[in-house]
């Protein structure tokens, strides 16, 4: 069974940044491709964006391209999102997902708990 946790959430002024971290447990971690969603309050959740085992295949949501960026560190099993320029419309609970081995960037088969951002004014 693989874990995953986030953390680096939290409250920030729009404008600002903020560099979400996932851990993720297991020796299988450069075989899954990680992905980052997130989910507003009465509404469904939504890709953010997704790195390859390697890392050199990264994708984003149009919302997003520009300001955030994914990185991973296959050494230490975790994955970053970098939020740069952060709006208010950004403001959701973010996920971390791992895809299933060796199959690139398609479904996920694991989630983490999520980690709260929310963007003021």
């Amino acid at each position: 069974q693989v874990q995953l946790v986030e953390s680096g959430g939290g409250l920030v002024q729009a404008g600002e940044s903020l560099r979400l971290s996932c851990a993720v447990s297991g020796r299988t971690f450069s075989s899954r491709a990680m992905g980052w969603f997130r989910r507003e309050p009465g509404k469904d959740r939504t890709f953010v964006a997704a790195i390859d085992g390697s890392g050199d295949d990264r994708r984003y949501a149009d919302s997003v391209k520009g300001r955030f960026t994914v990185s991973r560190d296959n050494g230490k099993s975790e994955v970053y999102l970098q939020m740069n320029d952060l709006k208010p419309e950004d403001s959701a609970v973010y996920y971390c997902g791992a895809g299933y081995v060796h199959n690139g960037l398609g479904a996920y088969e694991f989630w983490g708990p999520g980690t709260q951002v929310t963007v003021s004014l």
